[in-house]
């Protein structure tokens, strides 16, 4: 209990200096309504975040996850110390619903505050403050909360909930299905133009940069959705690719080969990923199946013919002649 008390100390202490009343006039400038879920994977223990506005840059304030801790979704008229307070608190050992409640508690601004917590055991709480701008409101299921305001329509909350429970796949897949789904009811009466993803393990490694499974952001683009969507498919097309080089490393080639072949099956233009794969087959000598993915690779960018004869020096080619030779031989040069 003393410990708690020193926490709840801490926190009224920054707390109140954020919420001095400059910082209050100016987060009442700032009116990042949206709408957003925090979600935990009951079987992998992950944690996540994924949110769409109509607001430049909506990922650097909304969402907040920590492996091992929790994750907040902080919007409406945006008081972003809800995030790393909120963290601190469930770090701590709060459940996301005790720390909910003691920072909404101190904030005179509460009402025009919308708010989700989850912690590292799947506790949730949201806040919807009466003053949100309609239409507004949160779902709170199994492990995840879903909240909205400033939308088109009231089922927008609902319709995220029933996204996110019905969809399978990983929690990536289940997160973006609920902002999509958000956008299909209707979404933000304003329109959009940002969104965010972020989910870390449900165990910390004590390396925060292993932790993060995936953080991606839009900062301005006319389908948000639609390009975060995008980029989740080439970051899992670039997990391959990093799986590939560990199975190279371990001497297991056919099984770096076939995950080489699904990142370029999932972003069939990226020819950086063909090229790379093109030169593992090089190296084993697989001369006939690496010349056609070579030819396409330069066809496209003949800078990438340039770059062959520079890597036996890197040890990424056999230092032979002839085998550079060949290769080159199904460029066409630059004109």
């Amino acid at each position: 209990m003393r410990k708690f008390i020193l926490v709840i100390a801490l926190v009224f202490s920054m707390v109140a200096q954020c919420f001095g009343e400059k910082i209050i006039e100016r987060d009442l400038n700032r009116p990042i309504h949206t709408y957003s879920i925090v979600a935990r994977d009951p079987d992998s223990g992950q944690l996540g975040v994924a949110v769409q506005s109509h607001w430049f840059s909506v990922g650097p304030l909304v969402p907040w996850v920590e492996a091992g801790v929790g994750a907040v979704a902080t919007q409406s008229f945006v008081e972003a110390s809800y995030g790393p307070l909120g963290l601190d608190l469930m770090r701590a050992g709060k459940s996301a619903p005790q720390a909910l409640k003691a920072l909404v508690e101190i904030d005179p601004k509460r009402e025009v505050r919308q708010v989700a917590m989850i912690d590292s055991q799947g506790r949730v709480a949201a806040h919807t403050g009466k003053s949100c701008i309609i239409e507004a409101g949160h779902f709170i299921g199994d492990q995840f909360s879903v909240q909205a305001n400033l939308m088109l329509k009231n089922t927008v909350w609902k319709a995220m909930a029933e996204a996110y429970q019905s969809t399978k796949g990983d929690l990536i897949e289940r997160l973006m299905a609920a902002l999509e789904a958000a956008e299909n009811e209707g979404g933000d009466i304003r329109g959009r133009q940002s969104a965010a993803i972020i989910v870390v393990s449900g165990k910390p490694s004590g390396q925060v940069w292993r932790d993060r499974i995936i953080d991606l952001r839009v900062e301005d683009h006319p389908n948000p959705i639609i390009e975060l969507k995008r980029l989740v498919k080439v970051h899992r097309a670039y997990e391959h690719m990093n799986r590939g080089d560990e199975y190279l490393a371990q001497e297991n080639v056919e099984a770096a080969l076939k995950e080489y072949s699904t990142a370029e099956q999932l972003t069939p233009d990226n020819v950086e990923m063909v090229f790379w794969h093109a030169v593992t087959l090089a190296s084993l000598d697989r001369i006939e199946e690496c010349l056609p993915l070579f030819k396409k690779v330069f066809q496209t960018d003949y800078n990438w013919a340039v770059l062959l004869p520079r890597l036996p020096k890197s040890g990424l080619l056999p230092d032979k002649s002839e085998l550079v030779k060949k290769i080159l031989s199904v460029a066409s040069k630059k004109k």
